[in-house]
């Protein structure tokens, strides 16, 4: 969902401000007028370069005045072109073949050989001393960082300037500028400038960051937009073999495996301050791969990097990105330690690759400085959490940016807040940004409380027939301390009226104790998951799914009251206490019975009444959150491990309760990144009932009736196929990120990815609890005890860049009442 902002301003529009003294771009080819891929260009006695991308374009700036810049290329000659002015646009370089290089079919297509080349035997020695660099050489560490991130329109023109979607913003096209890496116009929309201090114990293997001021302008209000940009420039180290952007593992031109992806040629050495460093240029060996281009300089002594750019290849399988661009630079504070000082991040979003297609960029300028070393910290420092509701922390004045900015702002950006802030007073900006909240978050936005969300309006179900949901919630700002939100909707088949209603308050900031109730009327399908908690709020998509397969007439009625509170002693680690009442009985009873023997007088009903206590620990390590409120988002979803323990004891003879039995539950979600091979997730259910209970408070194997991808479901299963009290179900699928396809010619261009999965689940039925069902419904169905029931699955995704396929292959268990032995399932959603 956090991709929408991105997609919206996107599709609505289809300056960093420097003064650059020189600016040069152009076109690089053969003799044959055939364009030539990765070549150098540098402005001559500077160490200020650029690559030539897929199709011999090239552009670069620079400061300072210069009046003549050198081409190369392996196998080709140098070639030193004298600049007539300042700014020389569009040129066209023609290189020669050298002589001896004509009939070496290899060098002249930029093949290098892995033998006998200078450049990978200086790559071989930066990774024997790659652990003796930065910060990994000391015991602690603690360094002061500055980091802003910034949101810019590019390609701006006549004809976005005079479109209808500017009307009554004209004012903003005043101050265009132009980038220093692509020479495009630009329009900041989006600026934040953060100041903390990183503390580090490469003994405890802890990290710790503590914000001292924050500060933002243009969607400073909208939480969606943050924290996707905070997930968009996660940190990285250029020594990993592996480097994570956009959920994506891109192959670092430093890793041990970059000499079976990368051509490296050693082009240049010189000194930098005081070092001499050699220059090696790095590019892909074959495309569609997840890639970069660019060079760096290595010192000849310590083997650790000085600068290095790195330049993503426009046929790298990845959506929505059209440029990539990465600045690294790092001080000597020894003669044989380096450290970084600065680190430059570009992103060019855009619908397409296509040249001059608009878009959006994304930048991140991170400095840091006055680095100090083995201060030891006890581990409690580590563990403790800083209390993140410091309102000074967000408002600090002028005097405290000046003086802790390790940069200052140029005039340009100095304008940046003012104009974000006049913009936000404007009408048609308005206009447009409630339409891209509408989009991003699925809200409507009032004056504190937003309607919504608007997605789950319609849904459709056998009971309920079409139904339709109308809802909203308070909201003031992200980090409201309370929030209440509610439903109601209506089916026109049952002509019944549901609701919902919650409410939660967060007592204290800093051990964010929570305390929540609520209150849920509804028809709901049961066995739509196994790990499951008392969410007043929560409703599964399965019951009422627009599009199905097959009947789904087994729904129950559910009133559910609930009373909670967590807390969080530990950063990600929860613990949580929630009783609750609840009714369950059939949606209608022609159609599924719930129906069971009362434990003591042995007589039928219809309706459970039960009371519940229940106990969860949850632990998220690696999860990343931002905000201070009862709502927290988190930034990296998906990308951390989940551990959830669930001890549910249900009490007997309160308010009629029936049923005394204890149910616990384990679920360990875990995904593993396997670098250029893509990624793996694999989650494990286990839980157990101990003591009687009836249909309704078993545990239900979740089929999936939908044609819909639901995670953690059974495709191929119908809803009740398999009901247990005891159950173990594993879940794994590896996404190959288009490995396999950029291999094959008809297929490389088209960027599709391929996705294998399998699941199997094991359980059984006690025979006491067979013989509490008095439905006889438990007498036709079982559970999976004789032998594991298992699916596998093959998929295809990032079709249209949006759409995805999965195909379902029942491996057992085909005797079974309606099974199915093949399905087809997709989703939908805006992915990198």
């Amino acid at each position: 969902m956090r991709y929408w902002v991105l997609g919206f301003l996107f599709f609505a529009f289809s300056n960093s401000f420097v003064f650059a003294q020189t600016k040069v771009s152009g076109y690089v080819y053969d003799s044959n007028k055939q364009s030539v891929p990765f070549a150098n260009i540098v402005f001559v006695n500077s160490t200020i370069g650029t690559i030539t991308d897929e199709n011999g374009k090239f552009y670069m700036e620079s400061d300072q005045n210069h009046s003549n810049i050198k081409v190369s290329f392996i196998g080709f000659e140098t070639k030193t072109i004298k600049l007539s002015k300042r700014t020389t646009y569009n040129m066209e370089v023609v290189l020669e073949e050298e002589a001896a290089s004509l009939d070496e079919v290899v060098i002249y297509k930029g093949k290098t050989s892995k033998k006998n080349n200078p450049a990978i035997d200086i790559l071989r020695k930066i990774w024997d001393n790659r652990r003796e660099n930065g910060v990994k050489k000391f015991k602690q560490y603690n360094y002061d960082k500055y980091e802003k991130l910034e949101f810019d329109l590019n390609t701006i023109d006549s004809a976005l300037v005079n479109s209808r979607i500017f009307n009554g913003m004209e004012f903003i096209f005043e101050d265009i500028d132009t980038s220093r890496i692509t020479g495009k116009t630009y329009l900041p929309i989006f600026l934040n400038e953060a100041i903390s201090k990183v503390y580090g114990d490469n003994e405890l293997n802890e990290l710790k960051e503590v914000l001292k001021g924050n500060k933002n302008a243009g969607f400073s209000d909208n939480q969606t937009l943050i924290a996707f940009v905070k997930d968009l420039y996660s940190d990285y180290d250029i020594y990993d073999n592996y480097l994570k952007f956009f959920d994506k593992s891109f192959t670092s031109p430093l890793s041990r495996t970059g000499i079976n992806v990368y051509n490296y040629v050693l082009s240049d050495s010189a000194y930098i301050g005081n070092k001499w460093c050699y220059n090696i240029i790095y590019y892909p060996r074959r495309k569609n791969e997840l890639t970069f281009k660019g060079d760096f300089w290595v010192n000849d002594t310590t083997w650790a990097i000085k600068e290095i750019n790195l330049e993503v290849t426009k046929s790298a399988n990845i959506n929505w990105v059209k440029d990539l661009y990465i600045e690294q630079e790092f001080d000597v504070l020894n003669d044989s330690i380096f450290l970084i000082t600065k680190d430059y991040f570009q992103s060019d979003f855009a619908f397409n690759k296509k040249e001059k297609s608009r878009g959006m960029y994304g930048k991140r300028t991170t400095l840091y400085d006055n680095y100090k070393f083995d201060q030891k910290k006890d581990k409690k420092f580590y563990q403790s959490q800083v209390d993140p509701y410091n309102q000074d922390i967000y408002n600090r004045d002028d005097s405290f940016w000046s003086n802790a900015r390790m940069e200052d702002l140029n005039k340009d950006e100095q304008k940046v807040y003012k104009l974000l802030d006049t913009l936000r007073t404007v009408k048609a900006f308005k206009r447009l940004y409630n339409v891209g909240t509408i989009l991003a978050t699925g809200y409507v936005e009032f004056n504190g409380w937003d309607f919504g969300p608007l997605f789950s309006t319609v849904g459709y179900n056998t009971i309920e027939g079409f139904r339709l949901r109308a809802g909203g919630r308070t909201y003031f700002t992200a980090n409201d301390r309370w929030r209440i939100e509610g439903y109601g909707a209506y089916g026109f088949r049952d002509n019944k009226f549901k609701y919902g209603i919650s409410g939660k308050y967060l007592v204290d900031r800093k051990s964010r104790l929570i305390v929540s109730a609520g209150n849920r009327r509804d028809v709901e399908q049961l066995g739509a998951s196994l790990t499951n908690t008392n969410d007043v709020e929560g409703r599964s998509l399965a019951s009422s799914s627009i599009v199905a397969t097959g009947d789904n007439s087994r729904l129950t009625s559910i009133n559910l009251s609930a009373f909670s509170m967590q807390i969080e002693p530990r950063k990600n680690f929860t613990i949580g206490v929630t009783g609750s009442y609840r009714t369950l009985k059939p949606a209608d009873d022609d159609l599924f019975s719930l129906d069971f023997f009362d434990p003591e007088t042995g007589e039928i009903k219809s309706e459970i009444k039960q009371a519940e206590i229940a106990t969860t620990l949850a632990y998220y390590p690696g999860r990343k959150t931002t905000g201070y409120g009862v709502d927290k988002i988190t930034v990296n979803d998906g990308d951390y491990a989940q551990l959830f323990l669930n001890y549910s004891l249900g009490l007997d003879h309160i308010l009629e309760s029936d049923f005394e039995y204890q149910k616990l539950q384990f679920f360990y979600r875990q995904p593993w990144n396997i670098g250029g091979f893509g990624v793996l997730s694999s989650s494990l259910e286990v839980g157990k009932t101990f003591g009687e209970v009836p249909l309704g408070l078993l545990s239900v194997v979740p089929g999936n009736q939908t044609y819909l991808s639901i995670q953690n479901t059974f495709p191929l299963l119908n809803f009740y196929e398999f009901v247990t009290d005891t159950y173990a179900a594993v879940h794994i699928e590896h996404n190959f990120n288009g490995r396999i396809f950029s291999r094959i010619p008809l297929l490389r261009k088209l960027n599709l990815r391929e996705l294998v999965g399998v699941r199997g689940v094991w359980g059984e039925l006690s025979d006491e609890n067979i013989a509490l069902d008095a439905s006889g419904f438990l007498q036709t169905v079982g559970a999976p005890d004789e032998e594991i029931y298992w699916e596998y699955s093959l998929g295809v995704g990032n079709i249209f860049k949006v759409f995805r396929i999965d195909f379902h292959f029942r491996g057992n268990y085909f005797d079974n009442p309606d099974a199915r032995d093949f399905g087809v399932t997709g989703s939908f959603g805006f992915y990198f």
